[in-house]
């Protein structure tokens, strides 16, 4: 029985050596175990996602998703691709927005909602139909590093606190550029470093100490927003992610704080 388990222990050290690593919050995981991962935390959270979204934020998320909206100008006609986007923020933002701006004679702006977790794109359906909303938008369960969508077929890709969850950056990013008509924009709204020293300690100790446990409170689950803040924490600078953008192929890249670098919100054209 030793000899067996040593031959285990042995095997599994080989084995991790093989295969890539990456992190889950502050663990560090198999590449190809993290979208697993990933998709459990999701699948808890789902049903409280919006709700615990304005118990963490104070609802300062949705001052952030309304201002990441007025710099995408939807308009009549535009496509949307919102990835990791599956409650539906986004999207009914954008085409509240366009339809201010859609006359008679215009084609409606529409939207496609691209999310790897099923459970979440069930919560944004039934959002949609609680408020009644009946705007074209077509649900699609789909990766977001081999997206479901033809070359140059978009106007628009927003991903709006997902893009951190996502395995290879690199890969979604590619996967961005390669969706986007030319003269088609990129847009992602991403927790940031923080860029105030007295606001960064303030935070740290919010994120660590009562984020988790409102998720308790609230969803039921310390263990999903445990990971949540440890992967923020784990998320490329400003500097670093604009870099990372423009590798992928965008031009005329930029980003902007918000609250001081909590969030910042990130731009890319494809030319």
């Amino acid at each position: 029985m030793q000899h067996c388990a040593m031959f285990r222990n042995m095997t599994n050290k080989q084995n991790t050596k093989k295969e890539d690593t990456t992190h889950f919050g502050f663990s560090t995981v198999k590449e190809t175990e993290k979208q697993s991962l990933v998709r459990g935390v999701f699948d808890n959270v789902a049903e409280k996602y919006d709700i615990m979204n304005d118990v963490m934020s104070g609802g300062l998320h949705r001052v952030w998703k309304n201002d990441f909206i007025r710099e995408l100008r939807p308009s009549p006609g535009m496509h949307l691709l919102d990835v990791a986007g599956g409650t539906g923020d986004i999207a009914f933002r954008f085409l509240k927005q366009a339809k201010k701006r859609t006359s008679e004679d215009d084609n409606p702006a529409k939207v496609t909602i691209c999310d790897i977790n099923a459970n979440m794109l069930n919560a944004g359906r039934n959002r949609a139909l609680d408020e009644g909303i009946f705007d074209p938008i077509d649900w699609v369960t789909g990766n977001a590093e081999m997206l479901p969508l033809p070359d140059q077929s978009i106007d628009a890709y927003t991903i709006a606190f997902g893009i951190r969850n996502v395995t290879h950056i690199d890969v979604a990013l590619k996967e961005a550029h390669r969706v986007l008509k030319p003269g088609g924009r990129f847009m992602c709204l991403e927790f940031s470093k923080v860029d105030l020293p007295i606001l960064k300690s303030i935070y740290d100790v919010y994120s660590f100490k009562f984020i988790p446990h409102f998720g308790e409170l609230v969803a039921g689950d310390k263990e999903s927003y445990q990971y949540l803040v440890e992967s923020i924490r784990n998320f490329p600078s400003q500097d670093k992610f604009k870099a990372m953008i423009e590798a992928a192929g965008f031009k005329r890249t930029s980003y902007r704080n918000l609250s001081g670098g909590i969030v910042a919100i990130h731009s890319g054209w494809r030319i």
